[in-house]
């Protein structure tokens, strides 16, 4: 039986207009959906409708602007279908898809979302804080909010995820209980020698086996180094919500929710204890797309999920005074606030004269595709691999950041054995 308070029931019965109360109606339906007890109040929102998936959405959003709806807790925007700052970036023969998705982005502006337009909203100054009740919708996001920061969401669809931040309020269920955020399966990397486990591909690979394997378990790791950042928790958070829609998991030693085996699983035992080796990783990277030598490589995409200040800093380092092939795309998507940065240090002015075009706002392996990007293209984001194939006319070579430079600036796919560190 769900409880509700008095003014949940005065917005309910629409005593407080109909915007709020088709908000509250569908954050009721939620809760009883999830047999939550009771609803509980957030404090802040990542809103994904902001992408055009069809007029549904921008009628959807009219509709609240019609009735006067507004946020009660800050809400800051997902990427859009285009770029605000290059909206010609897509097929522009999809004029009116493009068009609309351009509106829809501006009335959520109006609704009152801070326009940041980034799937890792957790690079930006303000982010949530650990414990924090809050609604995440983009997948990795709703991953790293729970895992790394210790923030706490569940994954917040289309639309529900708007009706959360009118109202301020989410079912109390699943991964807002601690009943709900206990590890249940064990991935053991202790295994694989120290030298691949620094490399930055490793983190890449072994999400995406943990979002293969996890099935529908809360994860653990064991095993990582001491050396892994908040880049390489997103690159987990990225791959594992994308081959098996992970939304949390917890790395022993490091994510804040894990200081031992035992907390991250209450005092009891995994359910299954999975020893992760070099031939697993090599296994994701052959199902994340093979080198096809018979195809010349036509472009390199980055920055997925968004490029943040750290990357930009060691990509720079690893170009340094080289130029990209000139017969190669080579696209790199970052959030507003880290170009802004980047650019402040002059890492972007030397990006685009050695040949990278920098996007904002919008990401590169959704449909249709961005000017130019077809072909072989090389990444280094399981992510991206796991996506683009099934939605651009691409096929996906997956390498490291480093190889990804240097495979760029020779013209042709460069990659290391996995196995040699």
């Amino acid at each position: 039986m769900l409880h509700l308070g008095e003014q949940d029931r005065a917005r309910l019965d629409g005593r407080e207009g109909r915007a709020l109360q088709f908000a509250m109606e569908t954050v009721v339906a939620a809760a009883e959906i999830d047999r939550a007890a009771e609803l509980i109040d957030i404090g802040f929102a990542h809103i994904d409708a902001c992408f055009y998936n069809g007029r549904a959405h921008l009628d959807f959003v009219n509709y609240l602007l019609d009735e006067g709806a507004s946020l009660a807790v800050p809400a800051w925007t997902n990427t859009g279908l285009v770029s605000l700052d290059d909206l010609g970036l897509r097929d522009p023969t999809r004029s009116e898809a493009m068009r609309e998705a351009h509106e829809l982005m501006q009335a959520y502006v109006r609704l009152g979302c801070r326009p940041v337009w980034t799937c890792a909203p957790y690079q930006l100054p303000g982010r949530p804080e650990l414990g924090a009740h809050i609604v995440g919708s983009e997948s990795n996001a709703v991953c790293f909010y729970n895992s790394v920061i210790g923030a706490r969401t569940n994954k917040y669809g289309d639309y529900l995820d708007v009706c959360a931040a009118i109202t301020g309020r989410v079912p109390a269920s699943k991964l807002h209980l601690d009943s709900g955020r206990v590890a249940e399966i064990l991935f053991d990397v202790r295994g694989i020698d120290p030298a691949l486990r620094a490399k930055d591909l490793f983190y890449h690979l072994l999400g995406h086996v943990i979002g293969r394997e996890s099935r529908a378990a809360l994860p653990a790791i064991v095993g990582l180094p001491a050396s892994c950042g908040e880049d390489d928790l997103k690159a987990i958070s990225a791959a594992a919500s994308s081959s098996g829609s992970v939304p949390l998991f917890h790395a022993i030693g490091i994510t804040p929710e894990a200081p031992s085996l035992d907390a991250a699983f209450a005092g009891g035992e995994p359910a299954r204890t999975l020893e992760i080796t070099a031939a697993d990783l090599e296994h994701a990277r052959d199902e994340l797309g093979r080198d096809d030598r018979e195809r010349p490589l036509a472009g390199v995409a980055l920055g997925t999920p968004h490029f943040s200040l750290a990357e930009f800093e060691r990509l720079v380092a690893l170009l340094g005074s080289r130029a990209i092939d000139p017969r190669l795309t080579f696209y790199l998507t970052t959030g507003r606030h880290v170009f802004a940065e980047a650019a402040a240090r002059g890492w972007t002015a030397t990006l685009e004269r050695a040949g990278i075009r920098i996007v904002t706002d919008t990401c590169t392996y959704f449909s249709p595709a961005v000017r130019g990007l077809r072909g072989k293209i090389m990444t280094n984001s399981a992510k991206w691999a796991y996506y683009a194939p099934g939605m651009l006319p691409v096929e996906a070579v997956l390498g490291s950041l480093e190889e990804c430079v240097e495979s760029a600036v020779r013209g042709e796919v460069a990659l290391d054995a996995w196995d040699s560190a």
